[in-house]
């Protein structure tokens, strides 16, 4: 039996290269990234599923085992409580501050000051970050980490089971921290007002998260690599500030994970496609895009051809709304329009009121069953 799983597991691996590098493959491989919908399926309280990771871990391999054939996953646990720390901002979980059944939600609001600045500038990011982080958000920083010890026998659970995870490494483009911690609108206006000082900030940011982000990969030895500009959407931004503020770090960081042997997973929210171009200046079939529905598929195949695998991108809410006859259509007609070099996938993460059975359907439509 064992060595049945570890086939399978490596079947999954091959797929998935091989996808990856526009190679063509026995089926369209299907890597599903979700959480709280999970929790519902086993039912168990969303409380309980934030607050304990080993919980969370559980409630997601017992529910992938009930989806039929899936590659791999995205998420071995749910990380409510790491989001302060991708951006810089406070949140309200189930349990504590919201009902036990509500999902979480980031409560962002400015905890960065414009003064801050000048503090990361002749200190550095980290002197300022975990000071900020403990006495501003007031995270308890050593008991977060040590919750996290136990994420390396999460991955071996899964790939014990036959499941590739998908990227057990994972980061933000810098400016994200800035843009969560200042807030939108604030570091908005910052970027028109003090755009010299933003630029330093940011590549005292970058110099320095690099270096550890380096060392993460070579410790993992990854396939694949997520990394993260969130909210660095071409529609929010001017074509000028868009170039000098999100693709100088998103470029860099993709960079530094080519370098280290990995592959990048460009997690590619909102409507970039007034930007697609400039993704050909990536080393060729390095990187996949990942959309999540507001970035047209077809356009991204269309200006970046076999450039790099594309990632998506079933929609949040047909996989909530949808039945899984929409939803099985849907997939089954992405996969032959794009044909070799689709990994299908949720838009972003499955949402948490997905209907079980449309995710079901989803995987079916990969199998071809």
């Amino acid at each position: 039996m064992m060595k049945a799983v570890q086939q399978l597991l490596q079947e999954r691996k091959e797929r998935l290269k091989k996808t990856i590098a526009f190679e063509k493959t026995d089926r369209t491989p299907v890597i599903l990234t979700g959480d709280a919908v999970f929790a519902k399926h086993v039912g168990m309280k969303l409380s309980e599923f934030c607050s304990n990771m080993k919980a969370s871990h559980e409630a997601i391999l017992a529910s992938f085992k009930d989806l039929g054939d899936v590659d791999g996953t995205g998420g071995t646990f749910a990380a409510a409580t790491m989001f302060p720390l991708m951006f810089y901002t406070r949140i309200k979980l189930p349990g504590r501050e919201l009902p036990d059944d509500t999902p979480w939600q980031l409560d962002e609001q400015e905890m960065m000051t414009a003064a801050d600045y000048e503090t990361i500038l002749n200190k550095g990011w980290k002197e300022f970050s975990d000071d900020y982080l403990q006495n501003r958000l007031g995270i308890d920083i050593d008991s977060l980490f040590a919750q996290l010890a136990d994420v390396p026998q999460f991955a071996k659970n899964f790939e014990e089971a036959g499941y590739l995870v998908y990227t057990p490494s994972a980061s933000i483009t810098v400016n994200e921290y800035l843009s969560g911690g200042r807030s939108f609108p604030k570091f908005m206006r910052d970027m028109y007002k003090m755009p010299d000082k933003v630029e330093a900030v940011l590549d005292v940011i970058l110099e320095e998260t690099l270096v550890d982000f380096r060392q993460q990969i070579r410790a993992l030895n990854p396939l694949v690599v997520f990394i993260s500009p969130a909210r660095g959407a071409s529609e929010f931004y001017s074509p000028k500030i868009w170039e000098r503020f999100v693709w100088k770090y998103l470029k860099a960081a993709a960079e530094v994970i080519i370098e280290e042997g990995a592959v990048a997973d460009l997690h590619i929210d909102g409507n970039w496609e007034r930007d697609l171009k400039f993704f050909k200046t990536l080393p060729k079939q390095k990187c996949i895009f990942e959309c999540d529905g507001a970035t047209n598929i077809y356009k991204v195949r269309e200006v970046l051809g076999d450039h790099m695998c594309i990632k998506g991108d079933v929609p949040a809410a047909l996989l909530t709304l949808g039945t899984p006859d929409q939803v099985y259509d849907y997939c089954t007609k992405l996969i032959k329009d794009l044909g070799t070099g689709l990994i299908l996938a949720s838009g972003c993460t499955i949402p948490p009121n997905a209907k079980f059975e449309n995710v079901k359907a989803m995987v079916a439509a990969a199998a071809g069953k």
